[in-house]
């Protein structure tokens, strides 16, 4: 069964599993950048998976790290240069750095699981959001709790939220022992403006993706995305167990895992 949040974030109201191509799709490291977004989109996905970074005068970039050092042959943290100057960075040596403006414009149907890496970004995504009209389009994340909330807190409106990693340790940890009729007002408490929890299938030797906490997630009409997965073996078993999404590198492979299953129709 499907988290009821379906029903009223325009995020989620979408074909099932979603597919969250991580960073895009590109078997050559180009990640975060236009080709990869549009490579994620031709091969069907309506949702991608990537990272917002400001720039010292407020220009929101989709980028990982802090610094442009390891993808590009420029070098600087991002939050102390200007857009212009880092606008001459190239991923891969051939590709600039896209902003959020020009993936929301120039794919105006693609679905953002934006995860906000820096406190200087906050107040940048925010204004962008809510200049673009961005809302029904946007899922904030981050593995900050205040600062993914920070970003809803101004916001005219609701944005669909993932949980950071204090929110879903309280999710794991009180979940099973708070009484099933008290559980989802417990949570609604304790997570404020989180519609899902985005979690790595293993945290160290514990396995966290099963199946009681899926239950226990749909009781609280919360989803449950897991990342990074590439294996097919491992997405079938996810799907098997009621996941409903998953964050991979390879949207390719889950793509045909969920046309084998019957998920999807081109």
């Amino acid at each position: 069964m499907l988290a009821n949040v379906t029903d009223s974030l325009p995020y989620f109201a979408t074909s099932h599993p979603l597919v969250l191509a991580h960073r895009g799709f590109s078997l050559t490291g180009l990640e975060n950048t236009m080709a990869a977004f549009r490579a994620a989109v031709d091969l069907g996905c309506t949702h991608v998976e990537t990272d917002a970074q400001a720039t010292a005068d407020g220009v929101v970039l989709l980028f990982h790290d802090s610094t442009l050092d390891r993808v590009t042959g420029s070098s600087g943290k991002i939050s102390a240069l200007p857009a212009r100057v880092v606008a001459r960075a190239r991923i891969g040596g051939s590709q600039a750095i896209p902003t959020l403006e020009e993936l929301a414009s120039k794919l105006p149907d693609v679905r953002i699981n934006l995860d906000v890496k820096e406190w200087n970004s906050v107040a940048p995504v925010a204004g962008l959001i809510e200049r673009l009209g961005l809302h029904d389009r946007v899922l904030v994340a981050s593995f900050s709790d205040r600062r993914r909330r920070a970003v809803q807190k101004r916001l005219s409106r609701p944005v669909a939220g993932s949980a950071g990693v204090v929110g879903n340790a309280l999710f794991v940890l009180l979940a099973p022992v708070v009484p099933q009729r008290f559980r989802a007002s417990v949570m609604a408490r304790l997570l404020p403006g989180v519609d899902a929890l985005q979690i790595p299938e293993r945290f160290g030797p514990v396995r966290t993706a099963t199946r009681g906490l899926v239950h226990r997630a749909h009781s609280c009409n919360l989803q449950v995305h897991v990342w990074t997965v590439n294996e097919p073996v491992v997405m079938h078993a996810l799907l098997d167990l009621g996941f409903d999404g998953i964050v991979t590198d390879r949207a390719d492979l889950l793509m045909d895992v969920l046309r084998e299953r019957g998920s999807r129709k081109r």
